[in-house]
């Protein structure tokens, strides 16, 4: 069944009333393109700005009180679904008072369906709101199964995975930020990573009391212009692609007609079902609270490179060999080569394993060489990583002068690549210059392997890979970086969709902090990339290991410790 949804882009100061006649207003405006669901931003009812948690509590809104009945009665005069995020007043034996951070969701009847409470708390959020004690449900409504989450929910994977895992065709998302990142990446790469629409609603106007933009932007070294909302209020397709956008400034109607059964068909190019093939029973550490690990800080910068060889199967081998001493010699001390380079590309232009046994001999054969170019130069602390089929299985491998040093069996199971046998495990090596890991093929479009690895430590992955979808390096692939603070290498042949990419960190991450070595562009945690051009020889960048301790994005929001692990038993939860 068709249905037409609609994203509502409007600001929200400090007067509750005249919040309350704004959000009317764009509804009454919305209806005139009938739609059958409206989502409106995070926060409608106050600006998140409070002078104390009193304060906070006397301007959220009780869930029977007169502004949600407003939005109801709205609901009820237009014939559609509303979502709308407010502060809520909460009175429990234990807490007493307190507010939450809310969406909700009414039928066209006007009445509640679904009270979503927010899972990640974002900076002071945290100083005035209670976070979520359980799970958002998943809401079957006349066109479809939708759910809610709002704004920082969606700058980490858990909360919309765990949504899109329990059957959610379409993800509502409430946003309050003034990150210029959230529209270009963590807003579209929830829809394409779980193959779900994502209708995403987004503020603009100031986020604070406009007599505080001045004093905050110089406390913060923020432009003022930076602390509105960000506006670009979008609809996303299950493959990642934006149906309809907003401006970056300005009110703005965002209106789109999908088709929620699309989001059933979870299946990859290659024909692997991306979430049957999950394997909840390796997850399990996202579930756990964190464990400190008190581990010391990589280098401060270092020299990577990934190669391209022109060649293909034993020639390829000899190629390899020749750019990794040249790279090494340039000074690069992690080098990275696609998955399977030295076996022939089959039709889909990937690597086509036809003979097990003589991929496993071409393997030895590579990694032999590889070696012996490490030896050829001084390679002091120098290692590459590549992929081989070795023991009937897609593995990743570590290559130094002495031999190997890691190797990382792919984890999940593709059709492309039928033959191989998946592994149990992933672990982190730590090397002179920082903590690294691998995540091996198609490994790479699952959240849960980067983040495996977040927990150990990591502070680099690289990942030898074959693209299949434009999502993959546009979206998921930064995404993967910037939500688990990792330095990223990706080693792929070129597709008509990317090629290979280093993807390096930031220093400044922290928002309402001064930034000393950006000036701040909007952008908060997307990584610096450096694309490849897909030709043959070596791209080089700096990557910052050390970088990646910083894992605060604001006051009290740590983007891998601060998950919503207990939260999260979707993910470690064996489908039907």
């Amino acid at each position: 069944m068709k249905m037409r949804v609609a994203a509502l882009q409007f600001g929200a100061g400090t007067d509750v009333p005249t919040n309350l006649a704004t959000c009317l207003r764009m509804i009454d405006e919305a209806a005139r393109h009938q739609p059958d669901l409206m989502v409106l931003p995070e926060f409608s009812n106050h600006a998140s700005w409070y002078d104390n948690k009193q304060h906070c509590f006397d301007v959220s809104v009780p869930l029977g009180g007169p502004f949600l009945q407003a939005i109801g009665d709205r609901a009820r005069q237009h014939r559609c679904y509303i979502v709308v995020n407010v502060t809520l007043q909460r009175v429990s034996p234990e807490h007493g008072p307190y507010a939450t951070g809310s969406s909700v969701l009414f039928d066209r009847d006007g009445a509640v369906l679904s009270v979503s409470d927010k899972q990640v708390l974002m900076g002071h959020e945290n100083d005035f709101l209670e976070r979520a004690t359980a799970a958002t449900a998943i809401t079957a409504i006349d066109c479809g199964r939708v759910s809610l989450y709002a704004c920082m929910d969606g700058v980490i994977n858990e909360t919309p995975r765990g949504l899109a895992l329990g059957g959610a065709q379409v993800l509502c998302n409430s946003l309050n930020s003034f990150a210029l990142d959230e529209a270009n990446l963590h807003i579209p790469v929830r829809a394409a990573e779980n193959k779900v629409f994502v209708v995403a609603a987004e503020k603009v106007a100031p986020l604070i009391p406009e007599f505080l933009l001045e004093p905050v932007s110089k406390a913060t070294s923020i432009p003022a212009h930076f602390l509105h909302g960000a506006g670009e209020s979008q609809i996303v397709a299950p493959d990642g692609r934006v149906l309809a956008k907003g401006p970056r400034m300005g009110e703005a109607i965002v209106v789109a007609d999908i088709d929620p059964a699309q989001a059933d068909d979870k299946r990859r190019p290659d024909g692997t079902d991306i979430f049957a093939a999950r394997r909840p029973e390796l997850y399990g550490p996202l579930a756990r609270p964190p464990a400190t690990l008190g581990l010391a800080p990589g280098a401060s910068e270092l020299k990577a490179a990934v190669l391209q060889t022109r060649a293909e199967g034993d020639s390829a081998i000899a190629e390899a060999a020749d750019l990794v001493a040249q790279a090494a010699r340039a000074g690069a001390k992690l080098i990275a080569l696609p998955e399977l380079f030295h076996i022939a590309a089959g039709q889909a232009g990937g690597p086509r394993v036809n003979d097990v046994a003589a991929a496993e001999q071409a393997g030895a054969r590579a990694v032999t060489a590889l070696q012996a170019a490490l030896r050829g130069v001084d390679s002091d602390g120098v290692v590459v990583v590549t992929s081989v089929v070795r023991g009937g299985a897609h593995v990743g491998v570590m290559v130094s002068r002495d031999g190997v040093l890691l190797e990382q069996t792919q984890l999940h199971r593709v059709a492309r690549h039928a033959w191989g046998a998946p592994g149990d495990t992933s672990r982190v090596i730590q090397l002179p210059w920082a903590r690294v890991g691998i995540v091996v093929g198609d490994d790479a479009i699952y959240p849960e392997a980067f983040r495996l690895l977040a927990l150990q430590g990591a502070e680099v992955v690289v990942a030898p890979l074959h693209l299949q979808e434009a999502w993959e390096l546009a979206l998921g692939l930064p995404e993967r970086a910037a939500e688990n603070r990792i330095c990223l290498l990706v080693a792929s042949r070129p597709t008509p969709v990317g090629a290979s990419a280093v993807m390096t960190l930031h220093k400044d991450f922290t928002i309402m902090t001064p930034w000393e070595t950006r000036p701040f562009d909007g952008n908060i945690s997307t990584p610096i990339v450096t694309l490849a051009s897909g030709g043959p020889g070596a791209t080089t960048a700096a990557i910052h290991p050390a970088n990646a301790q910083n894992r605060f994005v604001s006051h009290r929001t740590d983007v891998v410790d601060g998950r919503p692990w207990h939260l999260a038993g979707a993910i470690v939860r064996t489908m039907p």
